[in-house]
């Protein structure tokens, strides 16, 4: 289900901008119950992802792969004749195979969340930086409830209009999840505090993930020797934070599913709680 924005409050010309009237208090209830401590339990316990939309923004995805399980939909991010983006089906599926791992990645955890494709790599992981601002643009406009971003850019002539990006979908209520880059480079938009941001950890466990307290990176999940789909059907074994991102993506398809009404703000809280060193795994 897409998300409705919520409407701007009525500007009252005696306050300042952004000002909340007296009488508008009710206009913003926040309608969660949090109970005295959130546990897994009470945050994504019993959740398959039903309901949620996840958009896989990548190299595009082998749809009919069993760690799949098939697509909502799929599109390509393409220059045109005249050099103009054109966004249109995918009939080419995954160049390279990244973005059939990380699809696989959020159906080994949330397996009844609805997955769609946006490719905006091509062979050899390569891709330009305007062809991705135009998917992210497409994909924050469709109000997918999470957007996976296992990739990054160094291209700093770019970042601004990224941050926008980033900043839009945060307000829309958009779960935007990016990955460090696996070098110690400067990119984005994994580093913008908006973003819901992933680097790799060497343990086993699928839901083990935790809170650094020393961001710019804000969560680490399982991203070493990690099993993952690939092109023809079959499985290999790789790291990078590439992997880590979509178990965090699938996480918050999970809260997302059984509390649809929290936003990207709330669902972080909910991350930071029950993260695996501060206790959430208990």
């Amino acid at each position: 289900m897409a998300n409705e924005p919520h409407d701007e409050l009525d500007h009252d010309p005696g306050l300042p901008a952004w000002s909340l009237p007296a009488d508008a208090a009710w206009r913003i209830e926040i309608g969660v119950e949090w109970p005295e401590r959130v546990t897994r339990e009470w945050a994504f316990g019993g959740s398959t992802g039903n309901g949620v939309r996840v958009c896989i923004l990548d190299s595009g995805v082998e749809a009919d792969h069993p760690a799949v399980g098939g697509l909502e939909g799929a599109i390509a991010v393409v220059k045109g004749d005249d050099h103009e983006i054109e966004f249109v089906e995918d009939t080419e599926g995954d160049l390279c195979g990244h973005g059939t791992a990380c699809a696989g990645i959020v159906h080994s955890l949330a397996p009844e969340a609805s997955l769609f494709s946006v490719r905006v790599l091509g062979a050899g992981f390569k891709g330009s930086g305007f062809v991705l601002l135009a998917g992210l643009r497409w994909a924050i406009e469709q109000d997918f409830d999470v957007i996976n971003m296992s990739l990054s850019t160094t291209k700093h002539e770019i970042a601004n209009l990224l941050h926008e990006l980033a900043d839009s979908a945060y307000f829309r209520r958009t779960v935007l999840v990016a990955s460090a880059h696996n070098m110690p480079v400067e990119s984005f938009p994994w580093r913008f505090s908006s973003v819901f941001s992933v680097g790799s950890h060497d343990q086993s466990g699928p839901l083990t993930f935790f809170y650094n307290p020393n961001p710019p990176v804000e969560f680490f999940a399982r991203g070493v020797g990690v099993e993952i789909a690939w092109l023809g059907g079959g499985k290999i074994l790789s790291t990078g934070n590439s992997f880590a991102t979509p178990h965090i993506s699938g996480i918050c398809a999970l809260i997302r599913a059984k509390h649809p009404e929290l936003t990207p703000f709330q669902l972080k809280s909910v991350l930071y709680l029950t993260a695996t060193n501060a206790g959430g795994a208990k």
